[in-house]
């Protein structure tokens, strides 16, 4: 790659690390957002119950493996929520000398929620760190890169081997309908499913959402992970996989909406849930990353 990019910067979302944690990080999520205290409190509750977050110790991991892939880039984490937080990790990378970085937002399909704030997040941090800060030139979205597309393959695959006949349901998560309507994200979360769920031989698939907060008047995606669970039930299914494509690792939407609440949805409709994991570390998707960041690296030089 062109000198011209000099460092890696991965944007994630954050996660609370421990107990103690928990409120402050939640009040850096909804700093400015009427959010009522009881689903507050709900969400403190589902982060005590799976003891913190792994997404920071998980994401750190992916740092590590791309920079090992890239071998000549150093690989720096920056997140919006928790330490080390975007502006952090700018002064920081500031501090060592680094001037242009290729940045890439951990989410593999596009809303406002998901991509747009995480741009709008790492000019904010530019601003507060100052004229020094970096420069980061994002790069493009990756919702069907080949290589995303055989890591979750890959888990499913491995999910099958315990349950071969199952109904697969591909998993994301929520946004209103008008978030969605103005966006590529069920667009590109339809064909992800069906990429990967024909590159797995699943026998049968379909997509829902989870994870939904906000206003309940406020008409969201749909089915439900849990509505949709008991609709497979009526029908007869008696073994699904439920397989998190939206999500590129564990973290509190994973293990606790699809691995505590779900898993529960699903006993009590008499089904045996098998829950396919996150991509995480997988060497496939660090081959992506690394293969996006550059692709960025030609594309900013040409």
């Amino acid at each position: 790659m062109s000198a011209a990019f000099d460092s890696v910067l991965l944007i994630g979302f954050g996660g609370p690390t421990n107990r103690e944690e928990i409120r402050p990080f939640l009040a850096n999520v909804t700093r400015g957002r009427p959010i009522p205290a009881e689903r507050l409190e709900e969400v403190v509750r589902h982060y005590e119950l799976i003891g913190g977050s792994p997404f920071n110790r998980l994401t750190c991991r992916q740092a590590d493996a791309l920079a090992a892939e890239l071998h000549s880039l150093p690989v720096y984490v920056g997140l919006r929520n928790w330490h080390p937080l975007l502006r952090e990790t700018l002064a920081e990378m500031s501090a060592g000398g680094h001037r242009r970085a290729v940045g890439v937002i951990l989410s593999a399909q596009q809303t406002e929620a998901g991509w747009d704030r995480y741009v709008a997040d790492v000019e904010q941090a530019r601003a507060e760190v100052g004229a020094a800060a970096p420069e980061v030139e994002i790069a493009p979205p990756w919702p069907s890169h080949p290589l995303y597309i055989a890591a979750m393959a890959d888990r499913l695959r491995a999910a099958l081997t315990r349950l071969p006949e199952a109904h697969v349901v591909c998993t994301a998560h929520s946004v209103p309908v008008s978030m969605a309507k103005d966006s590529a994200y069920v667009g590109q979360l339809e064909h992800a499913a069906n990429s990967i769920c024909a590159a797995a031989a699943a026998p049968s698939w379909s997509l829902a959402y989870q994870s939904r907060s906000g206003n309940p008047r406020d008409p969201w995606l749909e089915p439900d992970i849990n509505d949709a669970l008991r609709a497979l039930a009526a029908r007869g299914e008696r073994e699904v996989v439920v397989l998190p494509i939206g999500f590129v690792c564990d973290h509190v939407e994973v293990l606790y909406d699809l691995g505590v609440e779900a898993a529960a949805t699903a006993k009590a409709c008499g089904i045996q849930l098998e829950r396919a994991e996150t991509v995480n570390d997988h060497p496939q998707f660090i081959r992506m990353l690394a293969d996006v960041v550059r692709r960025t690296g030609r594309e900013g030089n040409g």
